[in-house]
């Protein structure tokens, strides 16, 4: 399995090719205690913020690696992708 970093940096690349806006990778290893990195982006639909999560969990699976909670799917706004060492959200951009 590969480091925290280089999973962050995975996951914002698969964000990033599915066209997601704002994408930025935060260390937050100084600041909280439960993950090292934050990825952070925003899509202009609810179709888009699903899809660009779904890349991100389809990338970081083949490297073995699986959240282990999700949300905010439902309502298509937000969707948080805990993988432990990273957090991936992504928003409306509206939101």
């Amino acid at each position: 399995m590969s480091g925290s970093r280089e999973l962050a940096t995975l996951a914002a690349r698969a964000a990033s090719s599915k066209r997601a806006r704002d994408v930025v990778v935060l260390d937050v290893r100084d600041v909280i205690v439960i993950t090292d990195y934050f990825v952070i982006c925003s899509a202009s639909s609810d179709r888009q913020v699903r899809t660009i999560a779904e890349e991100i969990e389809r990338a970081a699976r083949e490297r073995g690696v699986k959240p282990v909670r999700r949300e905010g799917e439902r309502e298509g706004r937000w969707v948080l992708l805990d993988f432990v060492d990273f957090v991936a959200h992504v928003f409306l951009q509206d939101e």
